[in-house]
């Protein structure tokens, strides 16, 4: 791995912020941490930026899952994971056959994918829920089968699977509550899943475990302040800033 630590003091603010926007993201607008992705694989080399990101996240996952743990729907969940899976290995092989200018390139399109993904499902946001909360039809089959498989691998390859996520759990007819505990579940036991994973790939090891030590308590006052703002935020105003922001963390990347 790069030597991450040859980094400036304004570097690891900006990476602080991002840690601290983690933190908010999973306590109040799931899938805003593609920001930080952004801001991870800008001042890091792009593979090992994800490798550093990910105990980032599953530190936030952990105070989402304790303060929404409630309010899950696990049939929704276990209609998931085997999808997911699928999309996290495929995810593993790509990261293994590609170099860091590709996964660069990676991120900074899967950015603007999600950033596209967001458009559409604010768009679709004010009509009815096709179903009621976590139905089983068949068509949420099909939709958990082909969401889960592109949540895991933009997840594996880009730590970016919220937004995909976000989509279908809306889709779904999920309220906030229902959708922050099955959310919360959801990337806490898919991101401690994919561990092993990065660990294999070279992306986690005793370097990117220090600069996560000195990032992870800036998570904490990120999720404080989202549970504090759910139910305050100006929803439209602040998904108009993270789809800004995650463009051009995207444009950067591609131009990079």
């Amino acid at each position: 791995m790069h030597d991450i630590f040859g980094i400036t003091a304004w570097e690891f603010s900006a990476l602080a912020a991002a840690a601290m926007l983690v933190g908010f993201s999973k306590t109040a607008v799931s899938g805003a941490n593609t920001v930080s992705l952004a801001v991870f694989a800008a001042i890091l080399p792009a593979r090992a930026s994800t490798g550093v990101l990910l105990p980032i996240l599953i530190f936030g996952d952990v105070l989402a899952v304790i303060t929404y743990r409630r309010h899950a729907h696990w049939p929704t969940l276990w209609r998931l994971f085997p999808a997911v899976a699928a999309g996290v290995v495929l995810g593993t092989v790509f990261l293994a056959l590609t170099g860091d200018a590709a996964v660069r390139t990676s991120i900074g399109a899967i950015l603007l994918l999600m950033a596209g993904v967001t458009l559409w499902r604010r768009r679709k946001a004010g009509a009815p829920a096709p179903e009621a909360e976590g139905t089983a039809t068949r068509a949420a089959r099909v939709a958990a089968g082909s969401y889960g498989v592109l949540g895991g691998f933009t997840t594996m390859v880009a730590n970016a699977g919220g937004p995909v996520m976000s989509m279908y759990l809306l889709s779904a007819g999920f309220r906030k509550l229902g959708f922050l505990g099955t959310s919360a579940w959801f990337f806490l036991i898919v991101n401690s899943a994919k561990v092993p994973f990065s660990v294999g790939l070279g992306l986690i090891d005793g370097r990117s475990l220090l600069l996560d030590a000195a990032l992870v308590v800036f998570v904490v006052p990120g999720a404080l302040l989202g549970k504090w703002a759910v139910n305050r935020i100006n929803q439209q105003l602040f998904e108009r800033l993270v789809i800004a922001a995650t463009v051009l963390g995207g444009l950067q990347l591609l131009l990079r």
